[in-house]
């Protein structure tokens, strides 16, 4: 089976240095794999790492030891060891990031916020428009605001707009950090069929995913982390008891 992204014995720690040099473990020895089609849930406590592992899989941080190596062009590239080019091309056509934050810079309409990472990806402006302004209706985004700055926007609408971001491009790894959170239930359900359309693309998703509904309507696989040795994988059938 194809492997679209491996986290090879990742370590992190955080070094309080304005506390007399505290060290304060994170994760340890973390190996995660994820294939095509496949959406894994990262699972855990509030603390015990999730954020922290999906940033490092994005390259905001940069883990002690070991390994993340992604398919990029066809060929395995390590991500902690990629130059800072390499990072921003992996990241311009591999790698996509839902954050649970939108920002963007002032006064540039939602529309084109949403285009802009298509246009990157070598997409026609034109083409590009006219997708944003399909993700941007399926994500109930009313057309009278598409011309004005997301800043002005609630901070619901300003998720969606975040999530239409992220899947404007067919990413072949996909990283969600929340996505759900602050969204209603018909949203929340159309977040789950973008999911799942990624997914059927061949899409690998690594999601962090609060709202069990949710979870349990996309992950095939849990990921725990948390007060134990090393992470370990949850098959999904385990949802439900794993996260009541």
């Amino acid at each position: 089976m194809t492997i679209r992204l491996h986290a090879k014995g990742l370590t992190k720690t955080f070094t309080l240095h304005t506390q007399g040099g505290i060290v304060l473990p994170v994760f340890d020895n973390i190996d995660l794999t994820v294939s095509p089609g496949e959406c894994v849930c990262l699972h855990g406590p509030s603390g015990a790492g999730k954020s922290t592992l999906l940033r490092s899989l994005y390259a905001n941080y940069k883990p002690d030891e070991g390994q993340i190596l992604v398919e990029h062009m066809g060929e395995p590239l390590d991500l902690l060891a990629a130059e800072p080019w390499e990072v921003v091309e992996i990241r311009r056509s591999t790698i996509g990031y839902v954050s649970q934050f939108l920002r963007v810079i002032p006064r540039i309409g939602a529309r084109d916020v949403v285009a802009e990472p298509a246009i990157a990806n070598g997409m026609p402006a034109d083409e590009a428009v006219a997708k944003a302004q399909e993700l941007l209706s399926r994500l109930r985004i009313p057309e009278r605001l598409w011309s004005l700055a997301p800043a002005t926007f609630s901070g619901g609408e300003q998720q969606r707009v975040n999530i239409a971001r992220g899947f404007i491009v067919d990413y072949p790894v996909l990283l969600l950090d929340e996505p759900t959170a602050s969204l209603d239930a018909a949203n929340r359900a159309t977040v789950v069929d973008l999911i799942n359309e990624a997914k059927s693309r061949g899409g690998a998703i690594v999601g962090i995913f609060h709202d069990e509904e949710v979870r349990e309507a996309v992950a095939d696989r849990l990921f725990a982390i948390g007060n134990q040795p090393a992470a370990m994988a949850v098959p999904a059938a385990a949802v439900a008891e794993v996260c009541s």
